[in-house]
């Protein structure tokens, strides 16, 4: 017994430390919060870490004998071990290729726009006319501002292809703009959260009560959905400044 609990412990720690470094490295560069929630990061997480840091060193525990041949143990750890890298590696490609990339406020809402969501042609024309704010591969989470083109034509084509779940001008880079540049028309869109339709009845009460226990007042027009793969947040604005203050969650 004392030879397999060894063999764990020696396994935990080289998948824990590999994993840490991974996940540790995305999470400083692209999930911090609200990123990871925005994200969905937890639908993914919980299987690349139960794999990797759980089930790989028990299997190791399982198979470790002191009177198997050392060609035969290691044998089957190696194979453990692939099965480990195949999990570690679709793990991290998921969250490499959903990793947020901007967080765009648009006509009513702000919203995570993460690399999935940002295809080759869109990408191109971003990099082509606005490459001040386009994203590249190594481009970290900026706050932008979104608005639709003065065009006509051109804004009713691109509400026409979100209704019908083609690209929305939160994934087109070539229109987006400074968060600064937004402020004015973000402004007029900030409500109360009892008025807020991307919230339940029950979540815009419980998010009414988060409020006053922050010290903000709940009957104040300061409020904007915050959207993205999970429950939206609310976040919360300084009424003077128009800096975000606070990012509730409509959970229970």
């Amino acid at each position: 017994m004392k030879y397999r609990l060894k063999a764990l412990g020696w396994h935990f720690l080289a998948s824990s430390c590999l994993l840490l470094m991974i996940i540790g490295g995305l999470y400083l560069g692209w999930y911090r919060w609200p990123g990871w929630y925005l994200a969905g990061l937890l639908k993914v997480l919980p299987i690349t870490v139960g794999v990797d840091a759980a089930l790989g060193p028990l299997l190791t525990a399982v198979v470790a004998s002191p009177t198997k041949p050392l060609r035969i143990l290691a044998r089957d750890i190696a194979f453990i071990a692939v099965v480990q890298l195949v999990a570690l590696v679709y793990g991290s490609v998921t969250l490499w290729h959903g990793r947020p990339l901007y967080y765009t406020f648009s006509v009513k809402e702000i919203s995570v726009v993460q690399a999935t969501d940002l295809d080759a042609t869109e990408i191109a024309l971003g990099q082509q006319r606005n490459p001040d704010l386009a994203p590249h591969w190594y481009s970290l989470p900026r706050w932008i501002y979104a608005p639709l083109p003065e065009d006509s034509k051109t804004s009713d084509a691109i509400i026409r292809s979100a209704i019908t779940g083609g690209n929305d001008v939160t994934d087109m880079p070539r229109y987006f703009q400074p968060w600064k540049n937004g402020l004015p028309a973000l402004r007029k869109e900030l409500q109360k959260v009892a008025d807020c339709k991307y919230f339940s009845v029950p979540q815009r009460k419980l998010l009414a009560q988060r409020m006053t226990e922050r010290g903000f007042p709940a009957d104040a027009a300061i409020t904007m959905p915050f959207t993205g793969r999970d429950v939206p947040l609310l976040a919360v604005f300084d009424p003077r400044t128009l800096e975000i203050k606070a990012l509730l969650s409509a959970k229970p």
